[in-house]
C-alpha cells in the first residue's frame, strides 16, 4: 500500500469537498477558453458535423473518467496516473504517464497566457492585432498572480475557482438558453448533425476526434487533488464524469448555435473573431464583450487547474524520489508544494517568451498538437489500469462489466485509435514535441530507476484492500466489505 494514506502525502488534507471537485473538473476543461479556441479548429475540421464528433469523443471520454474514478477510490494519490499506472502496468509506464502530465500542462500554460492578454485588451477597447508583446505579457501577469493563488494552497484555490467558474459558467449558460430561443439566421436545426452524413472526403472524422479530445481534457485535475479531498477515496475523482458530461453539453449547445446563428463559413473567414461575431448574433451590442469576458475568467481558472495538476505530479514524483526530492518539499504552513510551484511556473513563462520572441504562432501551434499526443498516451494507459485492477470482478454483475470493464476499456482503445491516427495526421515539429519530449522523460526515468528508487517495486493496486484505505481515511457511511470487493454498485452509488 502507498505510504502517503492516511497522512495525505503532507498535503492539506480534507482542503477541498465534493462541490470543489466538480468545479476544479469543470475549471479544467476551460469551456469558454475551449469554445473559442478550440471550436473554430473543430469546424473548420468537419464543418456542421461538430455535434456529432463532440458526441461520439465524449462517449469515451466518460469511460476514461470512470477509470480514474474506480482508481482514485482504491489510492488517492497526487500523482494519479503517474501511480497507478506504475501500480498496475508498469513503473516505466506509470513514470511517463506522470512525465506527459508535467510537460502537457506546462506547455498548455505557456499557450494560455497570450489569449489571457488578448482578452483583457479587447475588454478594456484595445486593438489586439499588432505586437504579441503587449497582450503576452499582460498574460504572464495574469499567470504570476495564479500561481501565488495555487502557492497558498488548495481551499484558497477552490475559492478562487468557484468565483470564477461560477461567473464564467452563468454567462455561457445565458448566452445558450437565448442562443436557442433565436430563429435561425444560417440554418435551422438537423438531427443530421449529430450522424455521420457528413464526413467525407472533405470532413473526416478523425480530424475532427483530434480536436475534440483536447477539448474535452483537464477535467483529470480532480483525480490529483485525491489527497487534498474530504472522505479521501470516497471522494476522489467525483468531479471527473460530471464535469465531461457538464462540458459536453456547454460544447455541443454553442456548435450547434453556430450552425443555426452564422454558419460555419463565418468561423472559417475568422476564426479568431468569431466567438464576438456569435455573441453579437446573440445579444447585439454587449454580447461579443460579455463573451470575452468569459473567455478571461476561463483562461484565468484554467491556468490556476494545469498549475495544479503539475506541481502535484511533480510532488508525488519528488516525494518516490524518482526525480529531485526537492519537489516533494512542502510550505511548512500552506502545507503546498511551493518548490515544483516556482520550477513549473519559471518554466512556462521562458517557453511563453521563447514562443513571443522565436516562431510565435506556428510552434506553439505544433507544440499544442504534439501535446495531444501525450493526452491520449496517459489516459489510454489509465484506462487499461482500471481494467486490469479490477479484472477479478469484471463478470460478477452487469453494472461491473460495463462501468468497470467495457466502458473504461473502450475508452482507452478509442485513445490508444487516436494516437497511431495522429502520428499520420501531424507534421514534424508537432510529433518532435509531442514524442521527443516524452523520449526524453526517460533520461531522468533510468537514472531513479538504477538508483533503486522504491517507486520501482510497487505493491500492485488491489480491490481487496480497500477497506485499510478506508479505515486510513476515516471514511464511513458505507458498507467496507462491498468497497472491498471492488463492486460497482458501492463505486458509483455517490453519482
Amino acid at each position: 500500500m502507498s505510504k502517503h494514506v492516511g497522512a495525505g502525502g503532507g498535503l492539506r488534507a480534507d482542503a477541498l469537498g465534493r462541490f470543489d471537485s466538480v468545479v476544479m473538473a469543470v475549471a479544467g476543461c476551460g469551456p469558454a477558453y475551449t469554445i473559442a479556441v478550440t471550436l473554430p479548429a473543430l469546424i473548420a475540421a468537419v464543418g456542421v458535423a461538430g455535434p456529432a464528433v463532440l458526441l461520439y469523443c465524449a462517449i469515451p471520454m466518460a469511460g476514461i473518467a470512470l477509470a480514474f474514478r474506480h482508481l482514485g477510490r482504491l489510492d488517492p494519490n497526487a500523482g494519479a496516473a503517474y501511480a497507478w499506472v506504475g501500480r498496475s502496468l508498469h513503473p516505466f509506464l506509470g513514470f511517463l504517464s506522470g512525465w506527459a502530465v508535467v510537460v502537457s500542462t506546462t506547455v498548455f500554460m505557456a499557450s494560455s497566457a497570450l489569449p489571457a492578454g488578448s482578452a483583457t485588451l479587447a475588454l478594456l477597447g484595445l486593438d489586439t492585432s499588432g505586437s504579441t508583446l503587449l497582450p503576452t505579457a499582460i498574460g504572464a501577469l495574469w499567470f504570476l498572480l495564479v500561481a501565488g493563488v495555487v502557492m497558498f494552497g488548495a481551499r484558497i484555490s477552490a475559492h478562487a475557482q468557484t468565483l470564477i467558474t461560477g461567473a464564467q459558467l452563468v454567462l455561457l449558460v445565458v448566452f445558450a438558453v437565448a442562443a436557442m430561443a433565436k430563429d435561425g439566421n444560417a440554418a435551422d436545426f438537423s438531427l443530421s448533425w449529430f450522424g455521420f452524413s457528413h464526413f467525407g472526403s472533405e470532413h473526416t472524422f478523425v480530424g475532427g476526434a483530434l480536436i475534440a479530445v483536447f477539448a474535452y481534457w483537464g477535467w483529470d485535475v480532480t483525480s490529483n487533488l485525491g489527497e487534498e479531498t474530504r472522505g479521501g477515496r470516497r471522494g476522489s475523482g467525483f468531479g471527473g464524469v460530471i464535469g465531461v458530461l457538464m462540458v459536453f453539453a456547454l460544447f455541443t449547445v454553442f456548435t450547434i448555435s453556430v450552425n443555426i446563428l452564422i454558419g460555419t463559413d463565418a468561423v472559417r473567414r475568422a476564426p479568431g473573431d468569431f466567438l464576438t461575431v456569435l455573441g453579437d448574433a446573440i445579444w447585439p451590442g454587449w454580447g461579443g464583450r460579455l463573451l470575452v469576458l468569459a473567455v478571461l475568467l476561463s483562461t484565468v481558472a484554467t491556468l490556476n487547474t494545469s498549475l495544479i495538476q503539475a506541481t502535484r505530479t511533480l510532488f508525488a514524483m519528488g516525494r518516490d524520489r524518482t526525480l529531485p526530492p526537492a519537489f516533494g518539499r512542502l510550505h511548512p504552513r500552506r502545507q503546498t508544494p511551493w518548490t515544483a510551484t516556482a520550477v513549473v511556473a519559471a518554466v512556462a513563462l521562458v517557453f511563453t517568451a521563447a514562443v513571443t520572441l522565436g516562431s510565435g504562432a506556428g510552434l506553439l501551434a505544433d507544440a499544442l498538437s504534439g501535446i495531444g499526443l501525450q493526452i491520449a498516451f496517459y489516459y489510454s494507459l489509465t484506462a487499461f489500469s482500471a481494467v486490469v485492477v479490477h479484472r477479478k470482478t469484471l463478470f460478477t454483475s452487469a453494472g461491473s462489466f460495463l462501468l468497470v470493464g467495457a466502458w473504461p476499456l473502450c475508452g482507452g482503445l478509442f485513445m490508444l485509435w487516436i494516437l497511431a491516427q495522429s502520428v499520420t495526421e501531424l507534421n514534424a515539429a508537432a510529433l518532435t514535441i509531442g514524442l521527443g519530449t516524452l523520449a526524453l522523460g526517460t533520461v531522468p526515468m533510468l537514472v531513479s530507476w538504477f538508483r533503486g528508487r522504491s517507486y520501482f517495486q510497487p505493491s500492485p493496486l488491489d480491490p481487496q484492500r480497500a477497506q485499510d484505505v478506508d479505515e486510513s481515511y476515516g471514511v464511513t457511511g458505507h458498507d467496507p466489505t462491498r468497497a472491498a470487493a471492488g463492486r460497482p454498485d458501492e463505486l458509483l452509488t455517490d453519482f
